[in-house]
């Protein structure tokens, strides 16, 4: 009986490599590259209009404040109107203070004259 058995052979290392490579999926074709979608026009720079000016915020400067304030009465954000961290400070203060003393309103006009509606 053991003369009838064949032996059974082991796979070499090479053999089981080749077999395993040939079996994986093969690697999916690189999308061809994206092209940096191109500006229409180029941002100027924003230069801080305290800075450049050399203008001092005081909060009885109404004309100056409210360009800083939108028509919602709502404080602009800096990436709308280019200031710089140190003067969005002191611009938001002295805004707060002008509302205060009531140069400037809190709210926009269709809200203090109609209500705010809500429920």
């Amino acid at each position: 009986m053991t003369e009838d058995r064949k032996e059974i052979e082991t796979p070499r290392a090479e053999a089981v490599e080749a077999a395993v490579e040939s079996a994986a999926p093969a690697p999916a074709p690189a999308a061809p590259a994206k092209a940096a979608p191109t500006r229409r026009y180029a941002q100027p720079p924003r230069l801080c209009y305290f800075c450049v000016e050399r203008v001092s915020i005081d909060y009885k400067n109404v004309d100056l404040l409210r360009r800083f304030v939108n028509d919602r009465a709502r404080i602009k954000p800096r990436r709308q109107t280019g200031t710089c961290a140190k003067h969005q400070r002191r611009l938001s203060v002295a805004i707060k203070r002008a509302r205060h003393l009531g140069l400037l309103p809190f709210t926009a006009e269709h809200v203090r004259k109609y209500g705010w509606g809500g429920p």
